[in-house]
């Protein structure tokens, strides 16, 4: 185990398991990694499993640049049995109801739910209602009075399909419930539905093959640090700056910094600024041409 004072930054991507909430595992992380400088990018619900993207130490800076990132999730959804989680850890509403997918167009029902489209929360979420998360006020038997919000899911691809079950590919925006899916397909064939399995795939840049498990951290505790991405290898999509030791020196008191026309980034809007020894030391954003401010240092 790290100290507390120990320099980790960077960006580790977990493999949750199932029965544990984000919250459960970023403490866990903690632990692991010896200091409280520990968030997530995006919570999971206990039932799913897969990428969850933990920041830590300096690199908890970088939060922000991660908030709008797309997901991919595969999800297994039964049909004829709506819960009040509209997943399996829910309670069952109704008797179970007869339900044969192989006689409805399947597809066609798919393409009604792939799009921009308006899409309401679960009941039991973390959506904040005046400050306090849905399902703390469901718990307490208060109304759970959710709004609409604006989501697209890119694709839904059909990987297996049983009488009462769907398995589905799922490509969508940040903000997007795969339990309301389920629950509004469910809707759609008048038989409810619930989430019985759900595995994120992706988050953003990182997927699976980035992704470690607590066993493959707990047997290294040692080499916690190695099983880090650094801020080098994040946020591609921003152009790389490299600067001199002295520029650093300025960056790092906040101040404002120039670019080299002759340099393969002049006119970024925005730019990930790594030192002489390849770290990631800011987050700088185009005030003027060829004029940069350090929005983030770390």
């Amino acid at each position: 185990m790290l100290t507390e004072s120990s320099s980790l930054s960077g960006i580790l991507v977990l493999d949750k398991p199932a029965a544990w909430t984000s919250h459960d595992a970023v403490n866990r992380v903690r632990r692991l990694a010896g200091t409280r400088k520990v968030g997530h990018l995006g919570t999971l619900d206990p039932l799913a499993t897969g990428v969850l993207p933990l920041v830590i130490g300096r690199a908890t800076r970088l939060a922000q640049f991660f908030s709008s990132d797309r997901k991919s999730y595969r999800a297994s959804i039964q049909f004829g049995v709506p819960t009040s989680t509209y997943d399996s850890e829910g309670e069952p509403l109704a008797p179970p109801l007869p339900i044969d997918l192989t006689t409805h167009d399947i597809p066609a029902l798919l393409a009604r739910f792939t799009g921009p489209q308006s899409q309401l929360p679960p009941p039991i979420s973390a959506k904040k209602i005046n400050g306090v998360p849905a399902y703390k006020l469901a718990r307490q038997n208060q109304p759970v009075e959710l709004k609409p919000v604006d989501i697209e899911i890119f694709r839904i691809s059909l990987l297996h399909l049983t009488p009462t079950t769907l398995e589905l590919d799922i490509d969508s925006t940040a903000g997007t419930y795969i339990r309301s899916l389920a629950h509004d397909l469910g809707q759609a064939l008048g038989c409810g539905a619930h989430v019985s399995a759900l595995r994120r795939t992706r988050s953003g840049d990182f997927d699976l093959s980035h992704a470690h498990t607590f066993p493959e951290l707990e047997a290294h505790p040692d080499q916690f640090p190695s099983f880090l991405l650094s801020g080098a290898q994040l946020l591609p999509h921003i152009p790389a700056y490299t600067v001199d030791a002295l520029t650093e020196s300025q960056i790092r008191h906040g101040r404002d910094f120039r670019t080299s026309p002759f340099r393969s980034t002049p006119t970024a809007e925005r730019l990930k600024v790594l030192n002489q020894h390849g770290h990631l030391i800011a987050i700088a954003d185009q005030t003027l041409p060829l004029l940069y401010h350090p929005s983030v240092v770390l």
